[in-house]
């Protein structure tokens, strides 16, 4: 059997591994996208601040960990897959085939569509050689404009502060990480990040780029031209599927996939940033771009590659995110849903805010900021649907109660 993962994500390596344990016999290739080893992208900002050497972004650090599982890297980039005749194309010219296939090929990120986008200097931050062109650049006061204040562009703030660049980042909306957070969770970020030194503009979005002497002119209009080293383009990803055009498989937000992570093509699976799974919560379609999420596709999609049913659960939005050293996150249905109940405690003087959404006797939905110590049991509470009980009304009285509720509710079950 002749198991092709196109992508070195997470996704893609968990995959292998799984395979190789499943299918001792297979023949096993990854198709490693970027020209690199198999890396976190969660790794970055832990190599733009120094905490890390690059080798320290790999996957699997230990020498010859693929060889020894006889798994083969090949450094190109899929230009086409052909379902009938079970063949990839590759950059390279050549063409690869398959029993199965496994889609893994992650995000891409989105670049803003104004002039100047294309200049020499705008960078975004998503790869290693991202990485390595911002710190190359990011030098003490260098002038640095970021856009966009979602997941990633707090992730990396870190990093580019300890390199000592002064940076002022812009928010299209009125206020940030807006798809995981309420604008009380947002602001208590945001003034966080301001009393480090962050330069935040809310409600902007430049016109466009020009470049005088070398130096980024950012337009904001009306006049208004911020002066820039380097910019960054932090605005989001999109599902990297621009190969699979013509192919056959059905494309709707993601790869649509069955329980299974086969797609719509028999022998074809997909996992992670590409699958657009069901929530298991809601029981909608959804792109949910995380890695857990994608590792545990990465699994499953494997099993079944290798002829052990599995079905994958259904994913569950959640997002754990450090900026600058607050800890913030967001669960569920964290806007809560119709007809539901709310209730939150917020502590500006200390950075700390809780808000519980809840459907009935159950936890559905939250967003934290500083409570760092109720991660786990906000998730189990929530992708448990655990039926709460008298522990309800106790976390209206009180949110703060959120790990005695755990192990009080949550335990009855066991």
């Amino acid at each position: 059997m002749r198991h092709l993962i196109v992508g070195s994500g997470p996704a893609g390596v968990v995959a292998a591994e799984t395979l190789r344990k499943a299918d001792p016999a297979a023949e096993i290739t990854i198709l490693c996208g970027e020209g690199e080893a198999p890396y976190s992208r969660m790794a970055i900002p832990y190599l733009l601040k120094g905490d890390i050497p690059e080798a320290g972004t790999h996957l699997r650090k230990e020498p010859g960990h693929y060889d020894r599982l006889r798994i083969v890297l090949v450094k190109a980039q899929a230009q086409s897959v052909d379902t009938a005749a079970r063949t990839v194309a590759l950059s390279s010219g050549s063409s690869l085939p398959y029993d199965r296939l496994l889609i893994a090929t992650g995000s891409r990120p989105s670049l803003e569509k104004i002039p100047g986008i294309d200049l020499p200097g705008v960078h975004a931050c998503w790869t290693l050689a991202d990485a390595r062109a911002i710190l190359e650049k990011a030098k003490p006061g260098a002038r640095v404009v970021q856009m966009g204040a979602g997941f990633v562009g707090c992730i990396i703030m870190e990093g580019l502060l300890s390199r000592g660049v002064d940076l002022t980042i812009l928010v299209r909306s009125g206020y940030m990480v807006r798809r995981m957070m309420n604008p009380t969770a947002s602001g208590l970020l945001r003034s966080w990040c301001e009393a480090k030194g962050v330069k935040i503009l809310t409600h902007t979005q430049p016109k466009g780029l020009t470049s005088v002497d070398g130096v980024l002119q950012v337009d904001l209009g009306e006049g208004r031209i911020l002066p820039a080293d380097f910019y960054l383009s932090a605005v989001g990803v999109d599902p990297n599927l621009g190969f699979l055009a013509g192919s056959g498989i059905e494309i709707r937000q993601g790869i649509v996939v069955d329980p299974n992570q086969q797609s719509s093509v028999p022998g074809v699976y997909a996992a992670g940033d590409v699958a657009e799974s069901v929530d298991c919560l809601t029981g909608q379609r959804g792109v949910n771009a995380i890695q857990p999420n994608a590792v545990e596709q990465g699994r499953i999609a494997a099993l079944n590659m290798a002829g052990r049913p599995a079905a994958f659960k259904g994913s569950l939005v959640f997002n754990v995110l450090t900026t600058l050293g607050l800890v913030s996150s967001s669960f569920g249905l964290w806007e809560g849903v119709p007809g539901g109940e709310s209730t939150e405690v917020v502590d500006p003087s200390h950075w700390r805010y809780l808000n519980l959404q809840f459907d009935g006797e159950r936890l559905v939905g939250a967003n934290s900021v500083g409570f760092t110590n109720h991660v786990g049991a906000l998730r189990g509470l929530i992708e448990g649907r655990v039926k709460l009980g008298v522990w309800k009304a106790r976390l209206m009285q009180d949110p703060t109660q959120v790990m005695q509720a755990y192990l009080g509710a949550a335990q009855k079950l066991g």
